[in-house]
């Protein structure tokens, strides 16, 4: 698929040649756990990816290779591995990068998962986490940079406060320090906003989100561009030679070998699919396929909705604030002007003006919202943070990520606009009755 195709056209195509799969229209489900090798030549060439095909699924599938091969052209990356949550792509990304021990520097206002992440779980393998004074402010994350510093970790739009960073500034700054930037690109999506033309180097998503689009699988991607120069004395385990990564004359080769460009894509399909497990099975790859179809349709019927949903929340006496790009003196206007061309996503917050027994009340007064923790969902979906998605989160560091209490997280779906405002007009009258 060639790159001057549009959005839309390679989100149904790219990646997918019907008569390398029985001349399936739909990319067919390999539903197996084993692949027959054919020969003992084939089989060498299969293991030293001399020739592309199915081993054993664990480590990853056709179907599965769809989805790769289509996640990158949507991205303009190199490379990419499906696994089998949106979690185990950020886990295995900085873990790799943090091979050995080190420092990553991440933004503060992180989903609740990936905070407590690179809070906690992390650090308990060497891998140290330094988040910025000012996370706003790319000076910040300079003042963090050592020689021990692997990798800057942010989303394009924080999960719930729907920030936004200047990340091409960031990238530059840590790309003088031989310093790659992973980007959580789940809430924007690549139809939104692609991370490879501000800086970024490796992007990982929840592809259970908006990508997806369904609320009916769990699955994770990471992507790497593929013309990050590694410097070999910080990420030695890039250029490390393997027996597993031979070639056909038996010759060890690194990652950097295997997959010129993108050697993170390489050692997380080598090693890290092989020893942790976590590759996406073909079903899942399958689903994820089927809603990637429609994400540009989807996004822009979703991107009308939230502005007229922000209005209305704006004009409510029960909402202390709206937390979107375009709402009322949100000092990202101007980044989601210059960055976000069709929109800043279709996720937003607000503070709920009331006591918890009242929140309760509203939360449970809405019918064209569905209470639980999922974004990027068909359906509008609503949850309050400190409870639910950052639940795991100490009250200080809730406090330092800008979580306050009466924070409220709005997903919105396919609906009416009109419908879901009535709802939020009426639950809004019940709580306050």
């Amino acid at each position: 698929m060639a790159n001057n195709y549009g959005f839309s056209t390679n989100a149904i195509r790219a990646g997918y040649n019907s008569a390398e799969h029985f001349h399936s229209v739909t990319p067919p489900i390999y539903q197996t756990a084993s692949f027959d090798l054919e020969d003992i030549d084939r089989t060498r060439r299969l293991w030293t990816g001399a020739e592309a095909g199915g081993i054993y699924s664990r480590v990853g599938t056709p179907t599965g290779g769809i989805l790769e091969a289509r996640i990158a052209e949507l991205d303009g990356g190199k490379a990419a591995v499906a696994l089998s949550s949106g979690m185990a792509a950020i886990t295995y990304t900085l873990f790799l990068l943090g091979q050995g021990g080190g420092n990553i520097v991440a933004g503060s206002s992180l989903y609740g998962a990936a905070l407590l992440d690179v809070l906690e779980f992390l650090p308990k393998y060497g891998i140290e986490t330094r988040f910025p004074e000012d996370r706003n402010d790319p000076a910040s994350y300079e003042k963090l940079i050592d020689e021990n510093t692997k990798a800057i970790y942010l989303e394009s739009i924080s999960n719930p406060n729907i920030e936004l960073y200047d990340i091409d500034a960031i990238a530059a700054i840590a790309h003088k320090y031989g310093v790659p930037v992973v980007v959580d690109n789940t809430v924007a999506t690549p139809y939104l906003y692609k991370p490879f033309e501000h800086g970024a180097d490796i992007t990982v998503y929840s592809a259970t989100k908006e990508l997806n689009g369904h609320g009916n699988v769990i699955a994770g991607l990471v992507v790497e561009k593929g013309d990050f120069p590694y410097p070999k004395e910080r990420f030695p385990q890039l250029y490390e030679k393997s027996w597993k990564m031979r070639d056909l004359q038996n010759n060890p080769r690194s990652g950097a070998e295997f997959i010129p460009g993108a050697p993170v894509i390489a050692l997380l399909k080598i090693f890290f699919t092989e020893f942790f497990g976590g590759a996406l099975g073909s079903f899942e790859s399958y689903l994820v396929l089927q809603g990637l179809q429609t994400l540009s349709v989807r996004l822009d019927k979703k991107l009308q909705t939230v502005r007229k949903v922000v209005e209305f929340l704006e004009s409510r006496p029960e909402v202390e604030f709206v937390n979107y790009p375009y709402a009322k003196g949100s000092k990202y206007k101007d980044l989601a002007d210059r960055d976000f061309k069709k929109g800043p996503g279709a996720l937003l917050s607000f503070g709920f003006k009331g006591t918890r027994e009242q929140e309760g009340k509203f939360i449970k007064a809405l019918n064209n919202f569905s209470y639980h923790v999922n974004i990027g969902d068909v359906r509008s979906l609503i949850t309050n943070p400190p409870e639910n998605t950052h639940t795991e989160l100490e009250l200080k560091v809730l406090e330092k990520a800008g979580i306050p209490q009466n924070l409220l997280r709005v997903s919105i779906g396919l609906e009416d606009a009109e419908d879901l405002i009535a709802d939020l007009d009426q639950a809004f009258k019940k709580a306050f009755a």
